[in-house]
């Protein structure tokens, strides 16, 4: 068995690749989607559903979209303990890890874990690091929009194709240009914005209902609730033309008739961002818009009718969504992981991908009569398949110069110091008083995100190497160490407490929203949960959970109609 993760910035998913075919692996709750949320409940932390319930009413206790933090230092604290984005992650890839064992039977250890296209290796690491302390040995990471286009490649291996891949989820856009024929599938290009997706869309709603509510949008008090009721207008809104908001927030009623087409003027502004990207990745293909054969969608904001008219008045078709946009990354990870095992049922699949970022180093360059330094270099441009290993020839500056000094980045800007720093290498040349000393600086980029960097002195032979493995900003092993022993400590509600706290919260947050005259009502479906735990009849229990779940959806239902 062969296990790939979808970690989102809004769910996550695992998945297995068994017997030929990948399968979604239920949680705890029987759902294949894990919010990817942590939060902290009477004293012990929570993963998912419960705890995005529990974001609810006790909006200090969670953390969520902590995705979007990767590779930086901000912190979020939970009770009286501070986490950074990997450690957080780490608990939702250690609730799957569980999940995944419980569902198969088997110990679970190495994973491919997806990551937006457009991750620079900063972020990819982080990734890395959180599958570490989550007890996971992450075999590969693979572009979210590639683990796309092989689950749908998997179905449909014989056919030959242009394919773009629109992956617009809960917090990254991704596009990727693939050629599909002969098994092989091969990734032609890429592009994207770490910094867009779906809760973009749903803040803005949020923002706007609240301006029209006379509420403050950034109140933490009622922030999540305000969210969750933007989001259900926005799954509203995906399916019908018009609908009514009717709730109570802090106090003050909403009451609010929102039409779809005032919901494309409010996200006008996010629709536009999307073309930078989808020009580019066009572009850097060789292919236009008119040549590409099939656009699929993938990622659960591409839901909403404005994201799907804008993706089909750009590219001239009909997008298609023939496998469930939630879930078509996690499949695909798995066929990866599959593909990385060698599993015999993948013989006749070939993967290949991109770089999504150019590789390179800062130069000196000559202005008139003066040397000025400070400009990128690259070595391997954005988009190049990988592995890959390209060189590029420096000389000294001035003659007598004793040292060659490389500082290595990652970006697109033709000034060093608007890309990402991963790192420098410095080598001895001969001082030599002649002529101006010459070095190879040799860049190899492999499909596991590892640049290795060779510096080589052509007068002397002389050789230097460095491995960009450790990234400025990355967490050293002691961290690490830290982490893992944080991790072991942690107490951590049961697996089989998720259904009941999840329950519980998702009450405590009704009675929030509810108006006075349906309070008391509220309050009884508490009172009724209680009184099941307190009989310890399992069988009872489960039925009472279904009834008051469908209870809160029809209570729900009322405030978006």
């Amino acid at each position: 068995m062969h296990f790939g993760i979808d970690l989102g910035t809004t769910n996550s998913l695992i998945a297995v690749f068994r017997d030929g075919t990948s399968e979604l692996i239920p949680n705890a709750l029987g759902q294949v989607l894990t919010p990817s949320v942590v939060a902290l409940h009477q004293g012990r932390l929570v993963v998912g559903e419960p705890a995005r319930a529990i974001a609810l009413t006790a909006p200090a206790q969670s953390a969520a979209l902590f995705k979007r933090a990767m590779g930086t230092d901000r912190v979020y604290r939970l009770g009286q303990t501070d986490y950074n984005a990997p450690e957080l992650s780490a608990m939702v890839l250690a609730a799957l890890k569980a999940d995944a064992e419980a569902y198969c039977g088997v110990p679970v250890s190495d994973v491919v874990i997806s990551v937006p296209a457009y991750f620079n290796e900063l972020q990819r690491k982080a990734v890395r690091t959180a599958g570490r302390i989550a007890g996971l040995n992450v075999t590969r990471l693979i572009n979210e929009p590639t683990a796309a286009a092989l689950a749908y490649g998997l179905h449909e291996r014989d056919a030959e194709a242009k394919i773009l891949v629109f992956d617009l989820g809960g917090g990254t856009f991704d596009v990727s240009v693939l050629d599909l024929f002969d098994g092989v599938i091969e990734v032609r290009a890429s592009a994207g914005d770490a910094f867009l997706g779906g809760e973009d869309f749903t803040d803005a709603l949020a923002r706007y209902i609240a301006t029209q509510s006379g509420l403050d949008a950034n109140d933490p008090a009622f922030r999540p609730a305000l969210i969750k009721l933007a989001e259900q207008a926005k799954l509203g809104l995906s399916s019908d033309a018009q609908i009514h908001l009717q709730a109570e927030l802090s106090g003050k009623p909403i009451d609010l008739h929102l039409s779809r087409e005032r919901f494309d003027d409010i996200t006008a502004p996010l629709l536009t961002r999307l073309a930078a990207p989808l020009d580019r990745a066009l572009h850097d293909s060789g292919f236009n818009a008119g040549q590409i054969d099939k656009v699929v969608l993938v990622g659960g904001a591409t839901r909403m009718a404005a994201v799907r008219a804008y993706a089909g008045r750009k590219l001239r078709q009909f997008p298609v969504m023939g496998l469930d946009p939630d879930q078509v990354v996690a499949l695909g990870a798995a066929v990866q992981a599959a593909l990385v095992a060698r599993d015999a049922a993948l013989d006749d699949v070939v993967m290949t991908d991109v770089s999504a970022f150019t590789l390179g180093c800062d130069t000196t360059r000559q202005i008139g009569n003066s040397h000025r330094g400070g400009y990128f270099q690259p070595i391997i441009e954005r988009n190049s398949i990988i592995p890959t290993s390209r060189e590029e020839i420096f000389s000294t500056v001035q003659l007598g110069q004793e040292t060659l000094r490389f500082r290595i980045f990652q970006g697109e800007s033709p000034l060093a110091m608007n890309n990402l720093a991963l790192g420098e290498i410095e080598v001895k040349v001969p001082r030599n008083m002649e002529y101006h000393e010459t070095a190879v600086v040799r860049f190899t980029y492999d499909v596991s995100g590892l640049l290795e960097v060779d510096v080589t002195v052509q007068s002397t032979g002389k050789k230097a190497s460095l491995v960009i493995s450790k990234l400025a900003g990355e967490m050293s092993e002691a961290e690490i160490a830290a982490a893992l022993k944080k991790m072991a400590a942690l107490k951590q509600h049961p697996r089989d407490d998720a259904a009941n706290i999840h329950l519980r919260t998702r009450i405590e947050a009704a009675y929030g929203m509810a108006r006075a005259d349906a309070r008391d009502w509220v309050a009884n479906l508490l009172v009724q949960l209680d009184a099941a735990i307190e009989a310890q009849d399992p069988h009872a229990l489960t039925e009472l959970r279904r009834d008051l779940h469908q209870a809160l959806d029809e209570f729900e239902a009322h405030y978006v109609t």
